[in-house]
């Protein structure tokens, strides 16, 4: 059992352990954000007046801003190999002509998607953080603990990672429950099937850790390309990983809004939540157009994880929406199929899915970025005492605390 499995596994405990302090490096900074303006500047007091921001609401922003920093960090190593290359977003370094190649096999546009989307998130760190220091309070930094090695492979700037993307193992259970009529909020011991069912096993990369994960592919002088199946399922891969991520966002923001009490706040997380369903919807439909091949990742650095893609509109089994199974896998229903909402005495309706703020929404984002493998080479357990410590404060916000 790894360090962090054994975190998540202590989990209803955790206030015991959150109890022992942040002794990490930042950890004076990370501190004082915690337990020093944030708190002191927002007192009982503050919450006579429907118009007051809440500790709850600082919590909530506070958190939100913290796993902006982590999806920052993991896109910009997408923007770095495979997006568009200029001086917009941070990070540009000439691009990996070969992996973006075999992105586009997704989608012609890419590139310019992963680097309009890595510009969303870079903008969403730094409004969320201006705004809690305009209310008083302050951000948490989370790059001291930015210590994870990254990719060598042509066009990565080389630093030192808060996300690992080498060793994933991608929930793709997102697909089936999006286009069938249960929904995991109301039919909660429904399955949903895996889009990919072998992304969910093992740990893959989705990003070429180094020049090998490359070799034997090439871009011709008349720009005629040839892609190895390897670098192909890499590609592959991330696109299911953008989605996985962004379908993240997509809930968490309805998620937390149910629980603010300040009427800007809410607009603040209103305005930036649709954004995230945006991201959603782009990745879905293409990561859609992935090629059937099978991969073994047993070359230099592999981990001889085994990956399979199928055409997913010719899969078997059920395709229709209306399944009561959870289990529908047709690739062009990218639009939500109506779903169960609230109770099965209602109609379906199409909708954002899941919302439930009982399933402790900011405490289940920090879990699955776990499980996905995002954090495998973080060292510092200080790093997932903190995430853990502001996804409970944000869970425990209510609209009238």
């Amino acid at each position: 059992m790894t360090k962090f499995e054994n975190l998540i596994g202590k989990s209803a405990n955790r206030r015991a352990f959150l109890k022992t302090g942040i002794t990490a490096a930042g950890a004076a900074t990370i501190g004082a954000g915690l337990s020093g303006s944030g708190r002191s500047a927002f007192g009982e007091d503050q919450n006579r007046d429907r118009d007051d921001i809440t500790k709850g609401d600082i919590a909530i922003l506070r958190f939100l801003n913290v796993i902006e920093q982590i999806e920052t960090d993991l896109w910009i190593q997408y923007s770095e190999l495979g997006g568009t290359q200029d001086k917009e977003v941070s990070g540009a370094n000439g691009g990996n002509p070969l992996y973006t190649a075999a992105l586009s096999i997704l989608d012609g546009d890419m590139a310019q998607y992963i680097h309009d989307n890595t510009d969303d998130e870079i903008s969403h760190v730094a409004f969320l953080k201006a705004y809690l220091e305009s209310k008083g309070a302050e951000a948490v930094d989370l790059s001291p603990f930015a210590t994870i090695p990254g990719s060598t492979a042509t066009g990565s700037t080389g630093k030192k990672r808060l996300t690992n993307l080498t060793q994933l193992t991608v929930d793709t259970s997102f697909w089936s429950s999006y286009r069938s009529i249960t929904n995991p909020d109301v039919d909660e011991n429904s399955p949903f099937l895996q889009a990919v069912p072998s992304l969910n096993v093992g740990r893959h990369t989705a990003i070429p850790r180094s020049d090998a994960d490359t070799a034997g592919s090439f871009i011709s002088s008349d720009n005629t390309t040839s892609i190895t199946p390897h670098l192909q399922a890499i590609a592959f891969t991330a696109g299911f990983h953008f989605a996985f991520i962004e379908a993240g966002g997509t809930s968490l923001y309805p998620t937390l809004a149910q629980q603010v009490h300040n009427a800007e706040v809410l607009r603040v997380l209103l305005s930036i939540g649709p954004a995230e369903t945006m991201h959603f919807q782009t990745w879905q439909d293409k990561a859609g157009n992935a090629l059937p091949l099978t991969d073994v990742d047993n070359g230099p650095g592999g981990t001889g994880a085994t990956v399979t893609f199928t055409t997913l509109s010719a899969a078997q089994g059920e395709t229709n929406p209306e399944s009561l199974k959870g289990d529908t896998l047709q690739a062009n229903l990218i639009m939500p199929e109506p779903t169960h909402f609230l109770s099965k005495k209602f109609p379906p309706v199409s909708i954002i899915r899941p919302t439930s703020t009982k399933n402790s929404g900011a405490m289940a984002t920090v879990q699955a970025f776990i499980k996905d493998g995002l954090f495998i080479g973080q060292k510092n357990p200080e790093f997932l005492r903190l995430l853990f410590e502001l996804a409970e404060e944000a869970d425990e916000a209510h609209r009238g605390f």
